[in-house]
């Protein structure tokens, strides 16, 4: 009798090498398959990109400035530096310097990015790109040339709205910024270094970004979509093609990318843009009062579960704030139901109310919640004046300072009259350089004591080195010497 191959004697061993084998083999038919899958998902995910910037794409443009300055060349004067300013260390494109005949006249080239908001020629660009411009021409992704005329544009945000005589133009679709969540894709699209039509792709890194020292009004978006020079006023889109930010500056040491960009939610350059088109310029709401941010000391000193929300160091005079009932001491914790974060917050929502309008705010006074509705008025022009007490006398050094009162004096646990309190200091100014923060008590000038702000400005005046202050200032029980450069 022929012996049968072990391997199929039984058919128990029969049936392990089968399953076996069928598992061995639906594996490997699997894996090509995930791998099918994966490269497809791969595929749709380039595609889709590739779908928001052909859409979006015709509708940014290259935005091209000139300055024309006289200077004295014969004389030896130096002519004006048009985009030398510090501020300008963010004006994304390169410029240059051509002088004319006898060093008289100059004419100075910079370069950003725009996109059209409407067909008949309206468009969005940074305040800092088109800012004092001689002439302004604007490179459209068909490759015609055209000039455009400034309609309107506001500093205290950086969003400026110029418009070009055309018809039947390309436009981007504008979301909504508010909407937009931190992780989010994040496509930017510009004229980086004068590169055409450049696209980066990245994520929302962070949202609400203020103190950041660029502009009077931030809450800035984060991302790490690469935004190098030239990108300045280009669009921050997701991933639908909408518009939900203004690529506007970059946090950077060596003046490129570094992984961090920041971009004016859409959001705000759009109630930016309607104002500069109807009225050009922009008028915003104003509640009169001086505040500060809330720590945890201060949480403890006035009764507080947390430390959110703002103090109101004083209320102005003839303000909404004073009309409504607002006294010093009160903390605002919520604006029309959303609450509030901190003092950035606070100011960008009452410069975006329309004046006017009542507002319902929140408070805790004493410990107790009130609720108090307003009437935003009109920001004055002289806004600094309208605070009782408060003085930029050394505003050129980054400080604003305030008459100590004995309601402020408790808060901060000084003695009435001991000096005058500093009470905002700007981000990156010398004075910030040298240490100074808001909340710290100035007690002497030029080595002479200091109770009042008239008695600051009698002692500056009669300073035999304008370019430097030596200040003595007091942070609770310790005192120290600071050499202030107003240079």
């Amino acid at each position: 009798m022929d012996k049968m191959n072990p391997i199929f004697h039984r058919p128990s061993s029969f049936l392990i090498f089968y399953f076996t084998f069928f598992f061995i083999l639906s594996g490997y038919v699997q894996a090509e398959s995930n791998g099918d899958v994966n490269i497809a998902l791969l595929d749709r995910s380039a595609k889709a990109f590739s779908s928001v910037v052909k859409k979006a794409g015709p509708a940014v443009v290259h935005v091209q400035v000139e300055k024309v300055t006289k200077g004295g060349g014969v004389q030896g004067q130096n002519p004006l530096e048009f985009f030398n300013d510090p501020f300008f260390d963010r004006f994304f494109g390169p410029h240059s310097r051509r002088p004319g005949k006898q060093q008289r006249e100059q004419k100075q080239y910079g370069a950003g990015s725009g996109f059209i908001i409407s067909s008949d020629g309206y468009i969005l660009t940074n305040n800092h790109v088109v800012s004092d411009a001689d002439e302004i021409v604007v490179k459209l992704s068909d490759k015609r040339q055209l000039t455009a005329k400034v309609i309107g544009t506001d500093p205290q945000s950086d969003v400026a709205l110029i418009k070009v005589e055309a018809n039947d133009l390309p436009v981007v679709k504008l979301g909504n910024s508010d909407m937009l969540e931190v992780g989010e894709w994040v496509i930017a699209i510009g004229n980086p270094f004068e590169l055409n039509q450049t696209v980066t792709v990245g994520v929302v890194s962070a949202k609400g970004r203020s103190r950041i020292g660029i502009n009077d009004y931030e809450n800035f978006i984060q991302t790490d979509a690469a935004i190098n020079p030239g990108n300045s006023g280009g669009p921050l889109l997701n991933i639908h093609g909408e518009v939900i930010g203004m690529n506007t500056a970059i946090f950077s040491r060596s003046g490129g990318y570094m992984g961090i960009g920041f971009a004016i939610p859409i959001n705000m350059a759009r109630n930016v843009e309607k104002q500069l088109k109807k009225h050009g310029k922009v008028t915003r709401g104003w509640l009169g009062v001086v505040i500060q941010d809330i720590n945890e000391d201060l949480a403890k000193s006035f009764d507080l579960k947390q430390s959110s929300g703002v103090l109101i160091g004083e209320v102005a005079e003839e303000s909404p704030a004073k009309e409504a009932g607002f006294q010093q001491g009160d903390v605002i914790i919520t604006m029309d139901g959303k609450e509030i974060n901190d003092v950035p917050d606070l100011r960008n929502r009452v410069a975006m109310a329309t004046p006017e309008t009542k507002v319902l705010f929140g408070i805790i006074r004493k410990g107790k919640s009130i609720d108090l509705t307003v009437t935003i008025g009109e920001q004055p022009s002289d806004l600094t004046a309208k605070v009782k007490g408060k003085s930029t006398i050394l505003g050129n050094a980054g400080l604003s300072l305030q008459e100590l009162t004995p309601e402020l004096a408790r808060q901060f646990g000084y003695e009435p009259d001991q000096g005058v309190l500093i009470s905002d200091v700007e981000p990156d100014s010398s004075a910030a350089k040298s240490g100074l923060k808001s909340g710290t008590l100035l007690e002497e000038v030029n080595k002479h004591r200091v109770r009042s702000l008239e008695e600051v400005k009698n002692v500056l005046a009669v300073s035999t080195n304008p370019d430097q202050i030596l200040l003595r200032v007091r942070i609770n029980q310790y005192s120290h010497y600071v050499v202030l450069s107003l240079k």
